[in-house]
Formats: structure tokens, sequence, C-alpha cells
């Protein structure tokens, strides 16, 4: 997020745009602990919107950055086992068919036999797919604007810690980090899992919360196919999808309690294997070669905060991604360079995605969040 709101205000010629990092390197928090996802299937029109943008610029990366983005359209396959989700999954296909993604369509049983054989489809009444949905690596993404953006006069700081941020009345005058205090009237707050901590700096509450979720790798899978689609069982958010010469599995812990651990979850991870062997059988064969866990930053609607704080003029949000920020980088860099310059965004509407909705009860509910 920070890199693309850099590169988006640099390329408008915003004026001095500096980027800080806490770590050694970009990309060494959540960016690095992710499953590099990228879809249309969502449902709310702002966020397939959001993927519009974001996947048109992924997917031409190479051609506008010099870098490639890794994109490989797999799909995503979404397996449903309640005639309420297939009412909802249907009526999201219709939603996201009008804004502009014709490529997503409605299976049923039969069809995904066919697309997936290696499935055990028992219980799953139908599901969707998007064959342009698939993976992108988010270091080259993130790396890829980050250059742009020094190309254009954006500094980028690392090992750079934000302790402080003063105000002068009710905007931003300065921040204040272990290397120094920088003058300056605009904050964008990208911190993601840690967002909260930083409005905390600057007196605004931001409803975000870190919470763990992980990953296992395993070692080579050869009888799965490299263009298998992520598949995900939607009832209990298991995934999986080729990654390397093995296959990476997660799945969603609905009682995990927030908090900004990497730990591993060892009685979890085995109940996410139990799963993952019931759905795609082959993994019986298979070890486990490496685990991670990463953060989702979540808000209470799923849904990202993209706006500038009412209460404090000159501080931004952009964070609060819920598990799909990394794939919305793009248009995230696009709305808020908008947002900052020229007041509101223009490309996409992203009104409703203020930090006031939640005290004002106008929360939008993203459903399809795995």
């Amino acid at each position: 997020m920070g890199a693309s709101t850099a590169y988006y205000l640099a390329q408008r010629g915003a004026g001095r745009v500096l980027l800080l990092e806490r770590e050694k390197f970009l990309g060494m928090g959540s960016t690095g602990r992710n499953a590099g996802g990228v879809r249309y299937q969502f449902s709310t029109p702002v966020n397939v919107r959001l993927s519009l943008f974001s996947l048109d610029v992924i997917s031409h990366f190479d051609e506008l950055f010099d870098i490639s983005a890794e994109y490989r359209p797999i799909g995503y396959l979404f397996l449903l086992t309640s005639l309420d989700d297939v009412t909802t999954f249907k009526a999201n296909v219709e939603m996201q068919h009008a804004l502009g993604a014709p490529w997503v369509r409605y299976l049923e049983r039969a069809e995904i036999a066919r697309l997936v054989p290696l499935v055990n489809l028992d219980g799953v009444l139908g599901g969707t797919f998007c064959p342009r949905d698939g993976l992108a690596d988010p270091n080259s993404v993130t790396q890829g604007f980050a250059q742009a953006a020094r190309v254009r006069g954006a500094q980028i700081e690392t090992e750079t810690n934000v302790m402080g941020i003063k105000t002068d009345g009710a905007r931003v005058a300065a921040v204040v980090t272990n290397q120094g205090e920088v003058a300056t009237h605009v904050v964008v707050n990208c911190a993601g899992p840690w967002a909260a901590s930083i409005g905390a700096l600057a007196g605004v509450e931001i409803p975000i919360v870190p919470v763990r979720r992980q990953f296992f790798i395993t070692d080579a899978v050869a009888e799965m196919p490299r263009d298998h689609p992520m598949t995900i069982e939607f009832s209990t958010s298991l995934y999986f999808h080729p990654e390397g010469p093995g296959v990476l599995v997660g799945m969603s812990n609905a009682d995990e309690r927030p908090g900004d651990t990497y730990a591993l979850d060892e009685e979890f991870h085995l109940q996410t294997l139990e799963r993952a062997l019931y759905r795609l059988p082959l993994l019986e064969h298979a070890r486990v070669a490496r685990q991670m866990a990463g953060l989702y930053e979540v808000t209470p609607d799923a849904h990202p905060i993209l706006a500038q704080a009412r209460a404090l003029r000159g501080f931004y949000i952009a964070a609060g991604f819920s598990g799909h920020g990394f794939q919305h980088a793009p248009a995230t860099g696009k709305v808020m360079s908008e947002i900052i310059l020229d007041g509101a965004s223009q490309t996409i509407d992203v009104s409703m995605l203020d930090l006031e909705r939640f005290a004002e009860g106008r929360m939008i509910r993203e459903v399809n969040v795995v």
C-alpha cells in the first residue's frame, strides 16, 4: 500500500513524497507472508471495481514497470455446500458481470468434477469459477512500485520507525521517527495490521485489528497439475493451490483472537490438515515442507478504510483490507493519490469506505473473505 501510494503521488508530481519503512527491507510484514491470491470474485461492487483496476495493472505489470508480477491466471474455484450460499453466489455473479467481469460463471457439480477431478466433491452443490483470477507475487509488485516511485523522485527510508505524530490544532504537523522529525501536513497510514497503533499516535481511533492466519506448503505433489485452480471450500474457508512443485494449503480459524503473533498454532494446523485431506485426498502421500503465519488487518465489515479522518486534517488511512489487500494495492495507490490531491477519488468511488462509517452505522459487509 505504501509503495503503490508513493508511486501514484510521485507520478502526479505531488511534491516531496517520503515512504517510511520500519524494517530493513520493504515487504517484510504481511506483504511477505500472504498466499498471493488475486481475484474478481467479491460480494460488493466497490471490491469488484478495486479488482478490475488492480488486476488490469497486475496482468500488465511487466509492460508498466519493467518487472513481472508473476501473474498466473489459474482461476479461483469456490465450492458451495449450502443452498443459501448458492443463491448468494449466483447473485454475485450477476453483479460481477454487470460491473465488467464477464469471465465469472456459475458451475454445476458435474462441471466442477470435470474441472478438478482430484477434489472430493462430497456435499458440494455447485460453485463459481473465474479463469482470470489466480496468483501473483507480492514482493515483485512491491519492488516494482517502489522502484518506479524512486525514479519519479520519491524517497524511501528503511529502518525508520514512527514514534509519534505531532498535530497543530486539528491538522497534522510532523512525524517523529527514530531517525528524526519530518515536518509534513499529510500522512498516509499504510501500516496494515498496525494501523490502529499509528492512529493512536495521532489521537485517531481506527477499528483495525491484526488476526493471525496460517498456511503450509507441501513437498512435491506430482499428481497435481501446476495450473490447478485455487480451490476454496467456502463454508470452512479451506483453500489450496499449486505452489512450486508442491501445494499451498490454508484455512481461517473462526476462533482466532486478535493479536500480532506469528507463532504457529499446531493444533489448528492439524485441523487444517485433516480438512485438506478430506477435500484433496492425494495429500495423504505428501509431506509438509514449511509452515507460515501472517496477519490479516481486519475491520468490522471486512472492507478497507480509504479516506482522510474527519477529525484530523491531513491524516489519511489506507488499511484494513481483511485479507485481500495485496491484490488491491494498485487501485489503493491510485485512489489515495486522487483523494489527497483532488479531494475525492475519480477513478473509483470509494466514498463509502470512510473511517466514520463504523460509528455512524454505515458498514458494508463483504461476505466473500477467506
